[in-house]
């Protein structure tokens, strides 16, 4: 939708397995999830794909809490954007008060991370 190429995308990970299955080579999904790409999950399910921090991040809700935290703490210049939200008319207000994807917690902390 975006033409953002399907590898360069993160997101939820279900375990699967490698069968031979009537003698043929098989992927099978497991009923288990791997990580759940929001807070503590997102540096997890980052770290899992790339395999290093990132030097930047960017988010919009206290759901991101942990990717900005994890990438701003790494050692050379880094950095952590913070997305707010306020037009619920177009879009969502991600705010304090917000019934979406609350930004308190977040706002809160974001300057001790500098």
């Amino acid at each position: 939708m975006h033409g953002i190429p399907p590898e360069q995308v993160l997101g939820r990970s279900i375990k699967t397995k490698y069968e031979v299955c009537d003698g043929k080579p098989v992927l099978v999904r497991l009923q288990e999830i791997n990580f759940i790409d929001d807070n503590a999950g997102k540096p997890v399910g980052i770290q899992t794909h790339i395999g290093r921090r990132p030097i930047a991040a960017f988010g919009n809700s206290d759901g991101d809490f942990e990717m900005l935290q994890w990438t701003t703490v790494g050692t050379g210049p880094r950095f952590g954007l913070i997305v707010h939200y306020t037009d619920a008319d177009r879009e969502y207000a991600y705010d304090r008060m917000s019934s979406v994807g609350s930004l308190d917690k977040t706002l809160d902390e974001a300057p001790k991370l500098c």
